[in-house]
């Protein structure tokens, strides 16, 4: 994610570093509802991944929120529901992002802030959600702490994008993205600054494009990194 209006970066203008081509994916026969119930039930010893707005900011002050990781069952294997964000925007304008947002006082827990904002995003109805479990906190260049909250949806029946927040509902295969010769890691230094200049402005992230049809999305940023985690946990 970019951290404000002013700051808008092109991730793939940004330096290729590589991607993660010895790294496993993870077969679609593991990426079932049954199985990924089985894997929150009982969860494994693993290590998330810092990227470096999480090493930046981890001592600052930050605002609590929540996204919904919502994965919709096809019959061509799971889904990872993603929306785009509107140009009008004043945090990360055009960017591709999970549904969600900051936390409310009367929110009892970040699954409810994340369904809260899903409903009010793109109408996502809560009674068809089951909620597996959380990732870790993920601190983001716009000093929120993110709670990334995973959930199978029943059905995606009445859903409808606000058109003040969301320009866009789209659903990108979840063998794709847990696949790390997906995951391209890149790096962006401000133009025009000298290296001496700009070494604290760097910031190294993933990019995860993905194209179907004419459409191309590139995922990337915080919710790159949100995906990344998923990824080391279910293949721990």
């Amino acid at each position: 994610m970019s951290t404000s209006r002013a700051k808008i970066i092109n991730p793939e203008d940004a330096r290729f570093l590589g991607s993660d081509t010895t790294l496993p994916a993870i077969p679609g026969s593991d990426l079932t509802p049954e199985r990924l119930r089985q894997r929150f039930a009982r969860l494994p010893a693993w290590q998330p991944e810092l990227f470096e707005d999480s090493l930046r900011l981890n001592n600052l002050p930050l605002r609590g929120a929540a996204v919904l990781i919502a994965l919709v069952p096809r019959p061509h294997g799971l889904q990872v529901l993603l929306t785009r964000r509107t140009l009008a925007l004043h945090e990360h304008p055009g960017q591709i992002s999970f549904p969600g947002g900051r936390s409310d006082r009367h929110d009892l827990h970040p699954a409810a802030t994340a369904l809260r904002e899903a409903h009010e995003e793109i109408g996502l109805h809560p009674a068809g959600t089951e909620v597996l479990g959380t990732l870790p906190l993920y601190c983001t260049a716009s000093r929120y702490a993110v709670t990334p909250v995973v959930a199978l949806l029943q059905h995606t029946d009445g859903m409808k994008a606000h058109p003040d927040e969301v320009s866009e509902v789209f659903e990108v295969p979840l063998d794709f993205l847990m696949n790390p010769r997906h995951h391209e890691h890149r790096e962006w230094t401000p133009s025009g600054e000298s290296a001496l200049q700009s070494a604290g402005l760097r910031r190294r992230f993933l990019v995860m494009p993905y194209v179907v049809g004419e459409r191309r999305y590139v995922i990337w940023g915080a919710t790159a990194a949100m995906l990344r985690n998923l990824y080391r946990l279910l293949i721990a």
